[in-house]
């Protein structure tokens, strides 16, 4: 099974017909794709009731990968929210809870820091980490090279193997340390992650910029590099039974339209936005 979708359902404004209120969005797009990431919960653990309401909304079969909260991955420069690790990881499985029940749960996605690098010490907090959320699928994305270093590439998929780490593959510029290359080897049988970045590779690094966010994924995927993708993911098919891509390069507004061309390519039916008549031009 492959599923197709977009980081967040708020800012595809493209997506919607006109009118479409901020709370009819999800509904909407989950008749375009079948699974979507959170990514506010990053910024704030999301309330169980509205965690709830989002598995109601989507119809079945629908995936949600929901970010980690930024303090459990090493992000949070400031004041933690939560005064413990012990009550900020039991925040989060209390808001996975229900889309978990629902059958609606794809993973929690912990994504990591360019500065998190292939240590002793972070092993062991990733091992500690899986132990805390122990009954909740997981993904793991790294953004240091060390990880996939020549000699500590094997190890690192090993260890993923064998802590039951799903694998976020990623596809994103080559551009220095804080960049890892597209490993394609899957380390969980269930499931496997593909999150496109984009390759604006001039734009990755400019963490000082007041706008970096919207340089770094500023990117539209030209048809042949989406065709190289297709033939990945029929290789990552043979290794996990659903591969989940999400589409991360929305900073000009382009991830909506390359997904849905990937999913033409892998002859996934692609439902058209309703065609909109102007009523006072007719």
């Amino acid at each position: 099974m492959i599923l197709v979708g977009l980081t967040g359902w708020g800012d595809h404004d493209a997506l919607y017909p006109l009118g479409t209120t901020a709370k009819d969005k999800l509904k909407s797009y989950s008749k375009y794709f079948s699974i979507v990431e959170l990514d506010s919960s990053f910024y704030a653990v999301q309330p169980k009731e509205r965690m709830a309401r989002y598995a109601e909304e989507t119809p079945d079969g629908f995936q949600f990968l929901v970010k980690a909260y930024q303090g459990m991955t090493g992000h949070l420069r400031g004041k933690p929210y939560y005064e413990t690790d012990n009550e900020m990881y039991a925040a989060f499985r209390e808001s996975l809870e229900p889309v978990m029940e629902a059958g609606k749960l794809a993973a929690g996605l912990f994504q990591y820091p360019p500065w998190f690098d292939c240590t002793k010490d972070n092993v062991r907090l990733l091992r500690e980490t899986k132990k805390r959320m122990e009954g909740f699928p997981c993904a793991l994305e790294f953004r240091h090279q060390s990880w996939f270093a020549p000699n500590y590439r094997e190890k690192t998929l090993a260890f993923m193997k064998e802590e039951g780490w799903i694998h976020s593959i990623c596809d994103e510029p080559q551009a220095g340390l804080g960049s890892i290359p597209t490993v394609l080897e899957a380390s969980h049988s269930e499931f496997t992650l593909v999150r496109m970045h984009g390759r604006n590779i001039s734009g990755w690094n400019q963490s000082g910029a007041p706008n970096w966010r919207e340089v770094r994924y500023l990117y539209d995927y030209n048809e042949e590099e989406l065709k190289e993708w297709k033939d990945r993911i029929r290789l990552l098919c043979g290794q996990s039974s659903t591969i989940g891509v999400i589409f991360n390069n929305n900073s000009g507004g382009h991830a909506a339209g390359n997904a849905k061309q990937f999913m033409r390519l892998l002859d996934i039916p692609v439902v058209e936005k309703p065609e909109q008549i102007d009523l006072f031009n007719l």
